[in-house]
């Protein structure tokens, strides 16, 4: 009974995580980012990205906030506590590749699994690909990796299939490849592209939480190995301390002997429902406690008078007004120098000028101000 309610809230956890970001994503790109987060700002990968710039210069990246870091912040937390525990019981871009795995089962009847020669260097690919994207990402000070990031491709799908090939040629192709690599292998881009699972895996290394299989109340049935997304050999192991365990339950869930399988930490035997509540206690708990204290922003500030911008700080979903406002600049005198008719409503976002102006743009819009 408790097993089948573990397995349930942990599909719960993960598909209302997926259902809550995909709306954010879709809404942010489609109406804009001043009420609704974008992809960036909701993924902790962002936040380490943008570790360098807060450190030594104070700011966060564009499309990166405080709300972001708390993701980070929370997410090793787990990763010191319980392991790669985000990965299996949260992360968004696990339930996809998941959800296709499942569709994958059902049209295939198995899992397909590469060959140790060919699966054994790709895992460590993931940790090329962290080491990569985060010297780039402090080196730029930008979000380096947003044109080759899959995650950052479905975040933007709203936008259309002509913004997804002009921005996100390279995470598109990745994305079409994840989904296909999901259907025929379990966790295709957690196992060997995702650079936070690289991340979380070393930090993983240090957490005294582990999995356990006691040997002699073991059948060697083989379900705990058979149930692991990582392809972990569970049944021949006394202790799990993969770095590529993630930790979400599975192989404890499947395994028909009572107590053979257990998380300890520090020796410590905990239930799989226990682990599932206290994973997504610690994590939306820390969110709520950051929301209610203003710690945790995942969008812009509201313009008020005293908002002052740049011109390559102004977004496309700010009002001519709030532009004006943030630039400290006469209404009449943006509108002018933005070749805008003032019968364009000032409420209007500039966005949508171009319904207005069939040629504006609002990168253009930003160089005409920095001259």
């Amino acid at each position: 009974m408790k097993n089948n309610l573990a397995k349930g809230l942990r599909y719960v956890i993960l598909v209302a995580v997926l259902i809550f970001v995909t709306t954010q994503s879709y809404l942010h790109a489609t109406i804009g980012g001043k009420d609704y987060a974008s992809i960036h700002a909701l993924c902790p990968y962002g936040a380490l990205e943008s570790l360098y710039s807060l450190l030594f210069s104070e700011t966060f990246i564009k499309k990166i906030f405080s709300g972001t870091f708390v993701l980070l912040g929370l997410t090793l937390i787990l990763a010191l506590i319980f392991r790669r525990s985000f990965c299996g019981l949260i992360c968004p871009f696990g339930t996809i590749q998941e959800l296709f795995g499942k569709l994958g089962k059902k049209l295939f009847k198995k899992r397909f699994e590469l060959s140790k020669k060919i699966d054994n260097p790709l895992r460590y690919l993931k940790y090329v690909v962290l080491f990569i994207t985060v010297y780039y990402g402090w080196k730029t000070a930008e979000l380096w990796m947003s044109p080759y990031d899959p995650w950052a491709a479905y975040g933007h799908a709203g936008e259309g299939l002509t913004s997804l090939i002009e921005e996100f040629p390279i995470g598109s192709i990745l994305l079409i490849v994840t989904i296909i690599g999901s259907i025929l292998y379990d966790r295709f881009f957690c196992k060997y592209l995702c650079p936070m699972g690289a991340l979380y895996g070393i930090i993983s290394k240090l957490s005294p939480g582990k999995i356990t299989r006691n040997e002699n109340t073991c059948v060697n049935c083989g379900l705990c190995t058979k149930n692991c997304p990582v392809n972990i050999k569970v049944s021949e192991m006394k202790t799990i301390k993969s770095a590529e365990c993630l930790n979400c339950q599975s192989c404890i869930l499947s395994c028909p002997m009572k107590d053979t399988l257990k998380f300890k930490f520090f020796g410590k035997g905990i239930s799989p429902l226990a682990v599932i509540i206290l994973v997504a206690s610690i994590f939306f708990g820390g969110i709520s406690i950051t929301k209610m204290t203003n710690i945790y922003q995942t969008t812009p500030a509201p313009i008020t008078s005293s908002t002052t911008l740049t011109p390559e700080e102004i977004k496309g979903y700010m009002t001519i007004q709030e532009a004006a406002t943030a630039l400290k600049m006469d209404i009449g005198e943006l509108y002018k120098k933005l070749n805008i008719p003032t019968t364009v409503p000032k409420e209007t976002k500039l966005k949508d000028v171009k319904n207005f102006v069939p040629d504006f743009e609002v990168e253009k819009a930003r160089e005409s101000l920095t001259k």
